[in-house]
């Protein structure tokens, strides 16, 4: 995933009406603009050019069925988000729990080693 990649997702999740879009498309699956636009209080022209940036990050998924369009939340780039800064993290403390279960182990063989010693 790319730094411009990266700046469409978060950019089309800084939006309010964008990320309640997508709570909506994933409550409902196959979603029309037209269905959209109901949950607004905006034209289905402001609902559509909000689902076009959400479309361009890769966060919306539509699928032509005749006239309408349906609307499906793909979650794709945001795992991928997750999994860019969480793997790390967690590589990152796992290590500092090695550190530590490596430290308390010490401590506790000197003290055993004082106390029989």
């Amino acid at each position: 995933m790319t730094d411009a990649d990266l700046d469409m997702i978060f950019t089309a999740l800084a939006h309010p009406a964008r990320r309640r879009m997508l709570d909506l498309l994933q409550a409902s699956p196959g979603e029309s603009i037209a269905g959209l636009t109901r949950s607004f209080d905006m034209s289905g022209v402001g609902v559509l050019k909000h689902v076009r940036i959400l479309e361009k990050a890769r966060l919306i998924r539509s699928i032509r069925s005749g006239r309408e369009r349906k609307l499906y939340f793909n979650v794709v780039p945001i795992q991928l988000i997750h999994d860019r800064w969480t793997d790390r993290y967690s590589q990152f403390w796992a290590e500092r729990m090695v550190d530590l279960k490596s430290h308390i182990e010490s401590r506790v063989t000197a003290k055993r080693k004082a106390k029989h010693g």
